[in-house]
């Protein structure tokens, strides 16, 4: 909140006149601009349609309506700070617009500003190139952490260190209110901030992302040992595992900033997204692009409100499966919530990895997968023979069979061209036929779910193949070339 204050005092010295402060913290913020007119001797305003205008020397009459506010404030010739709570829903009055250019042209002269703030980013078109759009961050972890530490001292509490910064970790994402809510919700439920309480914050957490439509944070995902095969992929993600951390910095590394994973279906690419936040140890959103982009919405609003959401929880993975179900046949020109995602992935500075997902990438426009936004695009294909047989042991593993009482190698051999997935049915379907049987599986049991199964490579084998070709010459394979490992294998055992 201290680098938005400073801010907003540069700008007010600027001489910016109009400025839109986006936020759900109107308490917060008005503390925060009571502190900023204070240090810089400015004259604070404030207007409400409920309460009117209200000045230094207190409320002025008849100042109710938004009109009659901005003409009272047209006559103020002292430097001040001028703050309307929720005008949006009066800025289609073209008289409120004219009265805010005509206020505006004359404010800056007088070190004067306007302050917008409110919820919605809805700007008339004709403010639209005199008004400077702030968005008003969630509580930092400083933020956070005095908020706890002033509770835990009126209290009487002594914390761990490492509770502590995990009670503050898992408090990023929330705001002020939220954050106090559910610290006193503890209290009165005679917790005392102990391992057993973190499991009240993480709900509170999760019914507070579960307010944002498109935002879904997953407490756990997959692990990356259920994910078979992607063997080259995996070595890239081991070796940007410290990348969030000052040593990478001090080093001269950049943070990792995302890949994209395109690929055939059911080959593992959400999967890996999930296990990608497991390997690293951060927290995992998803977001639901499709929803966002097919919405009634303002589309840009509520993009700037997820990514919000997703920097205050950062460094986190922010995981888009199916990127061209939302994003498909756009360009950068076609919206401006688009355009805004597109800025946001070249320019954030926040350490959020995105793992774009995708099955179809020829409708997706060009700007999306042009470098800078991604680290790396990364071509999932069919699993190989090697990739099978370790897939088929997972299945195994996971239904507490010993995989290692099955000689799986024939059926990795004729499970050509099936998906990590259709290996899982595979498993699965052998284990329906041995329980109906009344007995334990046997090896036969999973050639026969195989050769009965007819893979979705075969039905889509013209679509696999553009997309291979697509991927050819502009991506990276996720598996190793198992080709050439297998050569000096053959070679080594004829030597």
């Amino acid at each position: 909140m201290n680098d938005v204050m400073d801010h907003i005092a540069i700008l007010v010295k600027a001489r910016y006149p109009l400025i839109q402060l986006i936020t759900h913290e109107e308490a917060r913020v008005e503390r925060a601009l009571d502190k900023l007119a204070a240090r810089e001797a400015l004259g604070l305003w404030k207007w409400s349609t409920t309460q009117g205008l209200r000045g230094p020397q207190g409320g002025v009459e008849g100042t109710g309506s938004l009109l009659a506010a901005l003409g009272q404030l047209s006559r103020q010739k002292e430097p001040g700070i001028f703050v309307l709570f929720d005008p949006h829903p009066f800025l289609d009055d073209p008289m409120v617009v004219r009265a805010l250019r005509e206020l505006g042209r004359g404010a800056g002269p007088r070190r004067q500003a306007l302050l917008m703030v409110g919820e919605s980013s809805a700007i008339p078109p004709e403010l639209e190139k005199e008004v400077v759009l702030l968005d008003v961050p969630f509580p930092n972890r400083e933020e956070v952490a005095r908020i706890l530490a002033v509770l835990l001292k009126s209290q009487g509490l002594s914390v761990p260190t490492e509770r502590f910064d995990r009670f503050v970790r898992g408090s990023l994402g929330l705001t002020e209110a939220e954050i106090k809510r559910l610290y006193a919700r503890i209290l009165l439920a005679g917790g005392r901030f102990d391992d057993a309480d973190l499991a009240a914050l993480v709900q509170e957490k999760r019914q507070s992302i579960r307010r944002n439509r498109y935002l879904e944070f997953w407490e756990s995902g997959g692990s990356i040992g259920d994910v078979g095969g992607m063997d080259s992929l995996k070595r890239w993600l081991e070796q940007r595992r410290a990348g969030f951390t000052t040593k990478a910095r001090e080093f001269g590394l950049p943070e990792p900033r995302g890949i994209f994973l395109l690929g055939v279906q059911g080959c593992g690419k959400s999967l890996m997204a999930k296990a990608v936040a497991d390997l690293w140890q951060l927290p995992l959103l998803r977001l639901d692009v499709a929803a966002l982009f097919q919405s009634n919405s303002n589309e840009e609003q509520s993009l700037r409100q997820t990514m919000r959401i997703a920097e205050s929880l950062s460094p986190a993975v922010l995981w888009i499966d199916e990127i061209e179900k939302g994003f498909g046949n756009r360009d950068g020109n076609s919206g401006d919530a688009f355009g805004s995602f597109l800025t946001w992935m070249q320019e954030k500075q926040k350490p959020v990895f995105v793992v774009a997902t995708a099955n179809e990438v020829r409708s997706l426009p060009p700007e999306l997968l042009r470098k800078g936004r991604f680290d790396e695009i990364f071509f999932v294909d069919l699993p190989n023979v090697h990739e099978r047989l370790s897939i088929l042991e997972i299945h195994l593993r996971r239904r507490g069979r010993d995989a290692d009482r099955f000689d799986l190698t024939q059926t990795a051999e004729e499970s050509e061209r099936f998906s990590g997935a259709e290996l899982e049915q595979v498993v699965v379907s052998a284990l329906f036929q041995a329980f109906a049987e009344a007995r334990e599986l046997e090896e036969a049991d999973l050639l026969d779910a195989t050769r009965e199964m007819i893979p979705l490579a075969v039905t889509m084998d013209d679509h696999l193949k553009d997309l291979r070709e697509w991927a050819r010459p502009r991506a990276r394979r996720a598996s190793l070339e198992r080709r050439r490992i297998d050569f000096f294998e053959d070679f080594e055992e004829a030597g």
